[in-house]
């Protein structure tokens, strides 16, 4: 059996890895290519293109590199008629994914749509494309099966596959050692996002607040694709220390977090981090965003739970001031660091229990079978 699978991004490739390596306890003949990282090709996949030249964020960032990004899409078209799968499986990444899945839909090959675009969010017109041009859909968060049921889809709530993640990780580690730290130092974790625009936009006013605590170490986590030198070409990282490969070490040596909006707050909360969440984008970007989105939060964690959990610092309110006052709370205001705890347990409960990489393979290829039966 032949598998193409796309993930655009860094947690697209940490899923698909998981995924394949689900899939191939199932199918032993399982041969895979497509589109990720280092994390997918670890389980025998064959990259043909690597996410860290795909990270274009933003309506004028994706004008500015539309030249690029018909380039890919034209690749990844010829790269799968010459690969000939028995189907295509899509890791999140809409803007890029659901042309592929027009364009398999066209040539008869199955398409797998693992970790839903968020058609809830925006453009919910999407979701007739969805239905005509994708044979199956897995979502991993619980709201998003009824959204579908809504517009007469059936579609798979698998659980989300982090759970697997953190639950497999030992987050015991001598960090503290390694970074020349006191045992009973107190740490900030800092997560500035994966792209380079949004570090570039983030880690500056995140470092202007680090300098407000003398008595606390600011680490950065390092995204996967990045390099240390473009960390270090931030002016005020002298002052900091950046891992990489350590992030869930980092969330349980931390006493809080500065996590840029994404798949990283939803990871701080399941590994029990309080947290301030934070995104800034182009003033153009923000202001098209919000005519377009629908949604009254932008964390996992808030739309999760429907409440503000996390507090949110968007666009003018992410600034040195307020990202301030907000994890002073975190750190001084006991009753406040434990509501989000709380939280976040319930927030486990919700996300639907371990085992999502193996619920999601065992369906995708009772599908693949049922196709090729139909076929």
């Amino acid at each position: 059996m032949k598998l193409y699978i796309i993930a655009g991004e860094a947690s697209g490739d940490l899923h698909a890895s998981n995924l394949i390596r689900s899939l191939k306890q199932q199918r032993s003949d399982l041969e895979v290519r497509g589109w990720g990282g280092e994390l997918m090709q670890e389980q025998g996949a064959t990259i043909a293109k690597h996410y860290k030249d795909l990270a274009f964020m933003g309506f004028i960032e994706v004008v500015m590199n539309l030249r690029t990004i018909l380039g890919n899409i034209r690749f990844c078209k010829e790269d799968i008629l010459e690969y000939k799968p028995d189907a295509v499986v899509l890791v999140d990444y809409p803007g890029f994914n659901l042309r592929i899945a027009t364009f398999c839909r066209d040539q008869g090959i199955p398409v797998l749509y693992y970790i839903s675009p968020q058609a809830w969010a925006w453009k919910e017109n999407r979701v007739k494309r969805i239905k005509r041009d994708v044979t199956r859909m897995f979502c991993i968060l619980p709201f998003e099966k009824a959204f579908y049921e809504k517009h007469g889809m059936d579609v798979d709530f698998v659980g989300h596959p982090l759970l697997d993640v953190i639950s497999a990780d030992d987050s015991s580690s001598d960090l503290r050692r390694e970074l020349g730290f006191d045992p009973d130092q107190k740490i900030i974790a800092l997560l500035p996002g994966s792209r380079k625009q949004e570090i570039n936009t983030m880690l500056p006013v995140m470092l202007k607040v680090a300098e407000k605590y003398p008595d606390h170490r600011f680490v950065i986590a390092g995204a996967p694709g990045q390099e240390a030198s473009f960390y270090k070409s931030v002016p005020g990282t002298e002052k900091v220390k950046i891992v990489f490969g350590k992030t869930y070490q980092l969330f349980a040596e931390a006493e809080a977090g500065l996590i840029t909006s994404g798949t990283a707050t939803l990871e701080a909360a399941l590994n029990d981090l309080p947290q301030v969440v934070c995104y800034k984008g182009s003033s153009i970007s923000y202001y098209i965003a919000r005519m377009l989105v629908k949604i009254k939060y932008i964390s996992l964690v808030n739309l999760i739970m429907d409440q503000e959990v996390v507090r949110e610092l968007i666009q003018h309110e992410m600034n040195e001031h307020q990202i301030h006052e907000e994890l002073n709370a975190l750190l001084s205001d006991s009753e406040k660091r434990q509501q989000q705890l709380s939280a976040y347990e319930a927030l486990r409960q919700r996300l639907g229990g371990k085992g999502a990489s193996e619920r999601t393979a065992k369906a995708m290829l009772e599908v693949i079978a049922s196709s090729n039966t139909r076929g």
